[in-house]
């Protein structure tokens, strides 16, 4: 590498809510590290932050049903749903402590207090849905939730959805007001913002051509400047690779064992968003339904009122679909260059297995407008063709690897960090509930990757985070308090 070296404390590439975040939390920590950012496309959150390429749920497990499950015995294991719920709950208290301390100004330009609803159709799956009711509000965490099954009920709640139902039909649902619809893309941009005002240099159309570790640890990154059209040589003592669909790619160019054996399956998908403001207006409320048998859990049915630029939008699916590509912007080599000879076994190993998936994903590929309607009239009964359009969402990899659980090339839902042995390089790889939880999978790569400052950090992590360390679901007061001061924060009520 050339001795035309920046140099700098932390370079995070990708400028998605994941660098983003890391960005803004390493900022409040350590004031003086020098923070450098490189993004591929001309500005912030146009990939998996960008509002229109998620659902925005901020997922708190308030209503999607594959967080929860049947045991053999007919009990309801809520494990996952706790979880889920306490890394989202780490979030909110950090977009409080931004907003309080003047770094973010206006909340209700990211996120706003919406209902959560879960909604079953069928004998057996109405049953479910009230147990799991019954278990999940003997938590803290899930108070205040209702389960009903009586149609005036449900027509209160969900109008747009009860609207010309057959009479005498099993429907139950739950709802919960404490949720929240979270503008991601908008949120990426306001933390991007403040690192830019606060001296971190942000580089857009700057493609990370290589990155390969020196003797004394640090980092040599070889970045092409697209506007210049020049090489730079930038090097780090940390690089974190937060760039969604694009870490995987940088991940093997790194040549840390960690990442070896490990694959990537892209899965696109497709919305319907309604163009009629009229219908959008009858519904207010994140509802999800229950996966189809074989349907990966990302392809949840659910309908969405979201605010986009501040207008109230709705949308509804997710559909999904296949494309060789790890990023929407990205090239149709993508998953065939990532097949490398230490990960053609386990992804060979998925291929056997998920042919269910790959079925799934063939059938959905082939749908026609009209049966995407189908599918939202189950939703929507007398939804109309005119008042709703297709619109591509984002693109998202879903990891293979090899599990002690699952066995060789086992593909996994979900966000997984990787680091290094020696904490210099972390990647961020996966999908949902992956932006609800940054702040969460953020301090997980903190901890992991400076160990060494985390007891002189911890302080001002408890400033930010008043949870930190402790679970709120086995502390009621302290829970009650923090949905108290983060409501009053963020706007909630």
């Amino acid at each position: 590498m050339s001795n035309r070296q920046i140099k700098s404390d932390v370079i995070l590439i990708g400028a998605g809510i994941m660098s983003a975040t890391l960005g803004t939390i390493l900022k409040e920590l350590a004031p003086d590290w020098k923070i450098t950012v490189f993004e591929k496309l001309e500005k912030a959150g146009e990939e998996s932050s960008h509002e229109l390429n998620n659902a925005g749920t901020g997922h708190a497990a308030l209503c999607e049903l594959n967080y929860t499950s049947e045991k053999k015995d007919g009990s309801i294991d809520i494990k996952k749903a706790i979880n889920v719920n306490e890394q989202f709950q780490v979030s909110r208290q950090f977009w409080s402590y931004l907003v309080n301390n003047k770094l973010i100004n206006n909340p209700q330009d990211f996120i706003m207090p919406l209902p959560h609803m879960s909604l079953v159709q069928g004998k057996e799956n109405v049953e479910f849905l009230k147990k799991r009711h019954e278990t999940m509000i003997q938590n803290p965490l899930f108070e205040g939730m209702e389960f009903s099954n009586d149609p005036e009920t449900l027509k209160k709640w969900i109008p747009l959805i009860m609207e010309d139902r057959p009479d005498g039909e099993d429907i139950a649902a739950t709802k919960i007001d404490t949720g929240t619809d979270v503008n991601f893309g908008a949120l990426t941009r306001m933390l991007i913002d403040h690192l830019k005002a606060n001296d971190v240099d942000v580089n857009y159309n700057h493609s990370v051509e290589s990155l390969k570790q020196a003797s004394d640890g640090s980092w040599e990154v070889r970045v092409h400047d697209l506007d210049g059209c020049k090489m730079e040589y930038h090097s780090a003592k940390f690089v974190f690779l937060g760039a969604g669909g694009g870490s995987l790619e940088l991940l093997q160019k790194s040549g840390i064992p960690e990442g070896k054996h490990i694959g990537g399956f892209p899965i696109s998908g497709l919305f319907l968003a309604c163009n009629n403001q009229e219908v959008s207006e009858q519904h207010h409320a994140k509802v999800y339904g229950k996966a189809k048998v074989g349907a990966p859990p990302m392809s949840v049915p659910h309908l969405d009122t979201r605010y986009i630029d501040n207008k109230k939008s709705l949308l509804f699916g997710p559909f999904a679909g296949f494309s060789p590509k790890f990023l929407k912007t990205g090239s149709n080599m993508d998953l065939f260059a990532s097949v490398k000879p230490h990960n053609i076994t386990t992804l060979l190993a998925a291929g056997v297995k998920e042919m269910g998936l790959t079925k799934y994903l063939i059938q959905q590929l082939m749908l026609s407008k009209e049966q995407r309607m189908e599918e939202l009239r189950e939703f929507i009964p007398n939804a109309k063709s005119d008042d709703w359009d297709i619109i591509v969402a984002g693109q998202r990899v879903q990891v293979i690897k090899d599990t002690e659980a699952g066995g060789k090339g086992t593909l996994q839902f979900g966000t997984e960090v990787v680091s290094a042995a020696d904490g210099s390089i972390a990647a961020l790889l996966g999908a949902s509930p992956g932006a609800s939880t940054a702040v969460h999978v953020m301090l997980e790569v903190i901890n992991k990757c400076f160990p060494q400052h985390i007891k002189e950090w911890e302080a001002k992590i408890k400033e930010m985070i008043p949870s930190y360390g402790l679970s709120l679901a086995e502390h009621p007061e302290l829970l009650k308090e923090i949905n108290a001061t983060t409501d009053e924060a963020l706007r909630l009520k």
